[in-house]
């Protein structure tokens, strides 16, 4: 039952490195392993959702995972990665981003009476009355700064240079992982690759400290077959919160996935069996236009994040700007209508100009660039070309007014079948 993790995150592909001993320890024993989460926004993002569909894994494995919360790390800014110092948090800010976390992680693996249901611990409880001086007598000591200063994480800065403050992240990880060991009898750290020297740097504290044999396990920094990093669209971070990535552009983010990523995305994030997964390949590869992965993928994931209603509403959505109708878009919420549009070029229109009536010719060649020309725009609209607001334009003398406007404010434009123009009336 318990040799199935690694085996698993194997043929998904997703490690990176692993100790010798830890896939031996994972086959005999139900093991208790950890996962760090430090609060740098109120929400998680899709690249530390690899990390949280990791611990679901190991639960499902039959092992007991812990999600930590660094509230006291979160003070003081993980290095790994880092060309430069990161700012500190206040700590009105750093508790709204602990909760906001919280809600996330517990969304997804829920506490419930089991043997290894989820624990999540917040390192600031055990640090918050732990004095500088005891610290560094009780972890300083057992590691050296030639160990440290061998660190990835720290070799990298020291051109550029690293404070103390961040310096020190290193130790108060692996003093973490020595508190877990020693109170919660958590033998194995698992992290993104970026924290192997971290994690390490655990295993040997706990060596050093208490003679205790503890274990890792990292998993690959996800990036796009091209090379480009995974995780951001054009407009920032694909966010777990609605309310920063909505359920519709979270859905556009995966089925606008590239066919090479697909293939590699649907292992890592869903939890879909190999054999299924491997009959979808297969059918993908007859027809790569019908987009059987991306599909799949989509839907995987935004039902696992947002639920089943927000993903048919994102659906839904997808379909309003190819076979929608002026009621559809009207029907949508601003922030979803501009959802729709993002990517979009777009146009500023004067709002006196729109009340006093607006020559269509004029909209498309002059108060935009849709047509070089009033000629090319005429003959687009007498071949049939043109439609404003999903309706098509019958002829070259049609006024745009107030009346013609969506949620009184915007003009959505279509040049041929898939050229999408929107126009701001402000």
């Amino acid at each position: 039952m318990f040799n199935s993790f690694v085996e698993e995150l194997r043929w998904r592909g997703v490690i990176q490195d692993i100790m010798p001993g830890t896939e031996e320890l994972l086959s005999k024993e139900m093991v208790t392993g950890y996962i760090g989460f430090d609060p740098t926004a109120d929400s998680l993002h899709i690249g530390s959702l690899t990390q949280i569909i990791t611990l679901i894994r190991l639960q499902k494995a039959g092992h007991k995972p812990i999600a930590l919360i660094g509230g006291a790390t979160g003070m003081v800014g993980d290095p790994s990665g880092k060309s430069a110092e990161r700012n500190l948090l206040d700590e009105e800010t750093l508790n709204r981003y602990i909760a906001g976390i919280k809600k996330q992680i517990e969304k997804f693996l829920i506490a419930d009476k089991s043997v290894n249901s989820i624990e999540i611990v917040n390192n600031y409880d055990w640090m918050k009355n732990y004095s500088f001086l005891n610290f560094i007598r009780d972890a300083g000591k057992h590691i050296t700064v030639n160990y440290m200063l061998a660190k990835d994480s720290v070799k990298n800065r020291l051109e550029t240079g690293m404070s103390f403050t961040e310096f020190s992240y290193q130790l108060l990880q692996a003093f973490d992982f020595y508190y877990l060991f020693q109170n919660k009898n958590c033998k194995l750290q698992l992290g993104g690759s970026d924290q192997w020297g971290n994690i390490t740097s655990g295993t040997e504290l706990i060596r050093r400290k208490c003679g205790g044999e503890a274990y890792a396990l990292t998993t690959q920094l996800i990036k796009k077959a091209d090379g480009s990093k995974f995780g951001k669209s054009e407009s920032g971070n694909i966010w777990l919160d609605k309310t920063k990535t909505s359920p519709y552009k979270f859905y556009q983010f995966w089925i606008n996935t590239a066919d090479a990523d697909a293939k590699n995305f649907i292992k890592i994030f869903t939890f879909l069996p190999k054999g299924e997964i491997e009959n979808l390949v297969v059918e993908h590869d007859k027809d790569p236009g019908k987009r059987v992965l991306q599909k799949v993928l989509a839907k995987e994931l935004t039902v696992m994040v947002h639920g089943e209603a927000d993903y048919n509403s994102a659906v839904e959505t997808s379909k309003v700007l190819f076979d929608g109708t002026i009621v559809d878009l009207s029907n949508l919420d601003e922030p979803t209508f501009l959802d729709v549009f993002e990517g979009v070029q777009q146009f500023s229109i004067l709002r006196a100009e729109i009340n006093s009536g607006l020559g269509v010719l004029e909209l498309l060649a002059e108060r935009t660039t849709i047509f070089p020309s009033k000629g090319e725009a005429r003959k687009m609209i007498l071949g049939g070309g043109v439609s404003i607001n999903k309706e098509k334009v019958s002829g070259q003398e049609l006024i745009i007014n107030s009346s013609s406007l969506i949620k009184n404010k915007y003009i959505v434009i279509q040049k041929g079948k898939k050229n999408y123009f929107l126009c701001n009336v402000n």
